[in-house]
């Protein structure tokens, strides 16, 4: 069977902020999403170390790695102002594109 998966607020790229979480206040890039999970990987959050054995292409060690973070505990960043904002969607021509609703602004 499988899960329902919601349309999501957030899409690879965009520029959000953690509002929860140890990592509280950070900005970064999301560089991956996982919809069927809820959770999405972002630049320079929730870090965590990685134990790899060494290969004939990449030595051993400790890597640090961004883990993924739960969708609920990330916000966009407002294009105009740099604050936090939350997503809408409205119609514009024939297409539905995402718009800030802090500043109205419309979001690549």
């Amino acid at each position: 069977m499988k899960r329902f998966s919601p349309k999501l607020k957030i899409k690879k790229g965009d520029k959000v902020v953690v509002i929860a979480g140890a990592d509280k206040g950070k900005q970064g890039e999301i560089l991956q999403v996982f919809p069927a999970k809820n959770k999405a990987i972002v630049e320079g959050v929730n870090i965590r170390k990685k134990h790899t054995k060494p290969t004939q292409d990449t030595p051993g060690g400790i890597n640090d790695i961004a883990a993924p973070i739960h969708i609920s505990n990330l916000m966009l960043v407002d294009p105009r102002s740099g604050a936090p904002t939350k997503v809408g969607r409205k119609v514009e021509g024939d297409k539905i594109v995402r718009f800030s609703k802090k500043s109205g602004e419309i979001i690549n």
